[in-house]
């Protein structure tokens, strides 16, 4: 089954029991998480009524979100925007 590693659900089987709101932030260029795993997560997240956010960075790599990057750091400064922006809304 797609999304499972060592036998095990991953995400996209396990998206109807999250609870929490979810922020997703995927690097484009990612060599382990395909697009369409992206596509398919987020569907199964928005089927099982989980309020959520997924942002794909087109070309950015799967270590995308760290300031050494320069040539990602719109990415990286967007993604970081996002994350406080999230917690600002869901923080308790």
């Amino acid at each position: 089954m797609p999304g499972q590693r060592d036998g095990m659900p991953g995400p996209t089987q396990l998206a109807a029991e999250v609870e929490a709101p979810i922020l997703a932030l995927q690097a484009g260029d990612d060599q382990h998480i395909s697009a369409e795993m992206n596509e398919a997560f987020d569907r199964a997240l928005t089927r099982a009524g989980v309020e959520h956010e997924l942002v794909t960075y087109d070309g950015a790599p799967h270590s995308f979100f760290d300031r050494r990057y320069e040539e990602f750091a719109d990415a990286s400064d967007d993604a970081w925007r996002r994350v406080l922006g999230f917690l600002d809304r869901h923080a308790r």
